[in-house]
């Protein structure tokens, strides 16, 4: 898939006693560059949430390849990896903006539920919604070939 990038500086406070990125920081990383795509792409989260829905974490996975370090500015790649009106899957790719070194390699696995806690499929849910996420979908589909 078509990523988008959204970038970031490395701040202070993210930084553990080893003078390098706490590995959770990665994980808060990967929600702003989601935000940041989603918002890119089309399908802001805002509208989500305004009509009823929210897209809590099913599972997330990180792969740590090298250190990142107060100063440094990075890039988060981020694509679709999978969608279906009940489910969504980013893969996310975070590298040295200087260098272009690979930081970290992740994904993240969403569900669709209603205020009451309920999955709900997005497609009778949120028509609209769904379509542009699936016109987006589209559009990198045809880019792609």
């Amino acid at each position: 898939m078509s990523p988008v990038i959204y970038q970031r500086e490395v701040h202070y406070y993210e930084t553990d006693r080893m003078d390098c990125v706490h590995h959770s920081n990665y994980i808060r990383w990967f929600e702003e560059a989601r935000i940041y795509f989603m918002q890119e792409s089309g399908f802001p989260y805002q509208d989500l949430e305004a009509g009823g829905i929210v897209s809590p974490v099913r599972s997330v996975q990180a792969e740590y390849q090298a250190m990142c370090r107060f100063g440094d500015t990075v890039e988060i790649l981020t694509a679709i990896e999978s969608y279906t009106s009940t489910r969504i899957a980013f893969c996310y790719q975070v590298r040295d903006k200087a260098t272009g070194q690979p930081r970290c390699s992740g994904r993240s696995c969403h569900c669709f539920i209603n205020a009451g806690g309920r999955p709900v499929s997005l497609k009778k849910a949120m028509p609209q919604y769904h379509l542009r996420i699936e016109e987006y979908l589209a559009k990198v589909q045809k880019e792609e070939n």
